[in-house]
């Protein structure tokens, strides 16, 4: 017997409210899937699982449903239409960074380095990565802030209640190999709810995770000090944003290793 709903528009799909959270239609797929969160201290996570299918044909969705589907692109180009209405005198900015650093931090969406650090456009290069590692690829980026656009200074900026401190190599490894959709975390860990197949090609990436801050802070700036490309008297300082108080916090060790000869 086909259920019947009140559907309200939301994100990408049709859902209505439910007293175990959010039902969704999928209506590509003429499904529905139950919505349920979870807040673990590193952030929302959404689960999904399906609880059954639309009998028939679902309706196809409307122009205006179309356009629902497309919120979140909408909002960017509404937003960056207004930003590029008083653009400027910025478009004079030369390419150099004019107060010659970098900063390279985790891509976390808690951390807005324009904020914490006080920059403006044209102050300064940021590099984000997830956890804000020392990567191949964010020592390429900052060798060439260097050689040639001039950085004397650069940041390590770790942060507290980090995601990559929930998680191994081997774990990222095993869920990929099981499947590519969306992961949940509850108590117990991380686990696989969507469909198969993965891939293993998850087994051959360093996933750079992190079991403490201090040390992964100290160990990146240090790979950075130590590379063949970084020259000696380009300064490397050390630093963990705190989520909770929005301060930068010393680590000592690092900035050590890390000051210029």
């Amino acid at each position: 017997m086909a259920r019947e709903y009140t559907w309200m528009e939301t994100g990408i799909n049709r859902t209505a409210e439910s007293t175990h959270g959010f039902y969704e239609y999928w209506p590509g797929e003429n499904r529905v899937t139950i919505k349920n969160f979870y807040r673990p201290g590193a952030g929302t996570l959404r689960h999904r699982r399906i609880i059954g299918s639309l009998s028939g044909s679902p309706t196809q969705p409307t122009q205006k449903e179309d356009s629902a589907m497309s919120k979140t692109l909408d909002e960017v180009l509404a937003a960056n239409k207004a930003y590029a209405k008083d653009f400027g005198d910025k478009k004079n900015l030369p390419m150099p960074p004019g107060r010659h650093f970098a900063i390279l931090t985790c891509m976390d969406a808690r951390l807005l380095p324009d904020k914490f650090a006080g920059l403006a456009e044209g102050d300064a290069h940021v590099i984000r990565n997830a956890g804000g590692r020392a990567s191949d690829d964010a020592i390429r980026s900052l060798v060439i802030s260097h050689k040639l656009l001039g950085t004397r200074e650069w940041f390590v900026i770790h942060h507290t209640d980090c995601g990559m401190e929930t998680f191994t190599d081997e774990i990222m490894r095993d869920l990929l190999a099981g499947s590519l959709d969306t992961a949940t975390v509850d108590a117990s860990g991380w686990h696989n709810t969507g469909k198969g197949p993965g891939s293993h090609e998850g087994q051959y990436i360093d996933w750079l995770t992190i079991r403490d801050q201090h040390q992964s802070v100290t160990e990146d700036v240090e790979r950075i000090r130590h590379h063949p490309l970084v020259p000696k008297d380009v300064a490397i300082y050390g630093y963990i944003f705190d989520v909770k108080s929005g301060s930068l916090i010393e680590v000592p060790n690092a900035s050590a290793v890390g000051k210029a000869a």
